[in-house]
């Protein structure tokens, strides 16, 4: 029986028609261009303001241009994964809202959560489906609407989030050497008091209380985060190479989760990678928490070609992060007339 590897055969995305510049964002906080930008390189970030649209929304909108883009029967699929901190509601599932606005009838869904590493996790998942034998086609979507969890008189934490969403569709190949080849993932379990939301879980419940005290947003200690993202998404990188055998020679591209632009030119410097190799797109959608690598392949498509060697790394709450190694499965300039 031929080995069966899992491969990306199509990318959508959406991001929503409303743009918050700095320049806007100045006068809601205290803040200013030229502190954003020397800080974290954000010029702008997308915001979903319709209101009574969710995450499910944005997902739903990616997931259609991907149907559109690649052709593939709905009926075909056989699962949706959405991996996403700001699901519609606590249940039901934000895969199962997206599932009956497409009409997907023969697919199972469910929600994956793993902040901002949730489409490097989920990829991992949906590839061991794939591999497995049982499916053929999965639709993994990154989605998040972090403007609903942002507090906008935290200078520190509100000029960092956008929202967007990237839908990918993984199916199956007997093609040797190409589709996702291993991932190096960890969770240490530390990152509880630097990153968190404080309310609205089991452990504290919503009330008076919670809402009056502004803890229903993200809460982020900067500085410990920016040393453990560098420093993890760095050796996680490291890792995946040397279990590879792969040299800075042989990498073709480099995606990122897009936190930080000084994180990730940290990450390149440590990995002696150059930035002509990193996919980086921040400066226009900030951290779209989950979304951010698949937009950037979204965005950079028309750059992937066949048999590129590619790492994706991520650093989230948690703390979660890792490094994954892929080999690209088609050529991406045939597929962006259509997007």
């Amino acid at each position: 029986m031929e080995k069966i590897n899992a491969i990306i055969t199509g990318i959508g995305g959406y991001v929503p028609d409303y743009v918050l510049g700095n320049e806007e964002l100045s006068r809601i906080v205290d803040t200013s261009d030229e502190w954003i930008m020397a800080r974290v390189g954000i010029k702008e970030r997308r915001i979903l303001t319709e209101e009574g649209l969710g995450t499910s929304y944005m997902a739903r909108k990616a997931a259609k241009q991907l149907l559109q883009k690649t052709g593939v029967d709905p009926t075909s699929i056989d699962a949706l994964i959405v991996t996403t901190t700001t699901p519609d509601y606590k249940f039901p599932s934000t895969a199962s809202i997206v599932i009956g606005k497409l009409g997907l009838q023969n697919a199972f869904g469910f929600d994956f959560s793993a902040a901002c590493c949730g489409f490097l996790y989920t990829l991992d998942v949906a590839s061991t489906m794939i591999q497995s034998g049982r499916y053929k086609k999965i639709i993994v979507i990154a989605a998040d609407k972090m403007s609903s969890v942002v507090d906008y008189t935290d200078r520190q934490t509100c000029v960092l989030f956008g929202d967007g969403a990237a839908a990918v569709l993984v199916e199956a190949t007997t093609e040797q050497n190409i589709g996702v080849q291993n991932s190096f993932l960890r969770t240490d379990g530390d990152g509880l008091p630097f990153l968190h939301m404080k309310a609205g879980g089991s452990v504290c419940p919503p009330s008076h209380f919670t809402v009056d005290h502004h803890l229903h947003y993200l809460y982020q200690e900067g500085r410990t985060v920016f040393r453990y993202a560098v420093t993890n998404m760095s050796s996680d990188v490291a890792q995946i190479m040397k279990i590879n055998n792969l040299s800075a020679a042989d990498v073709n591209w480099v995606v990122p989760h897009e936190a930080n632009l000084r994180i990730i030119e940290a990450v390149a410097k440590r990995a002696n990678l150059p930035l002509e190799k990193v996919l980086i797109n921040i400066e226009h959608y900030g951290n779209t928490s989950a979304a951010t690598i698949p937009l950037a392949l979204w965005d950079f498509e028309s750059k992937l070609k066949k048999g590129d060697n590619m790492i994706f790394t991520a650093f989230g709450a948690g703390f979660v992060h890792g490094a994954s190694y892929i080999k690209w499965a088609y050529d991406g300039a045939s597929a962006v007339a259509k997007k």
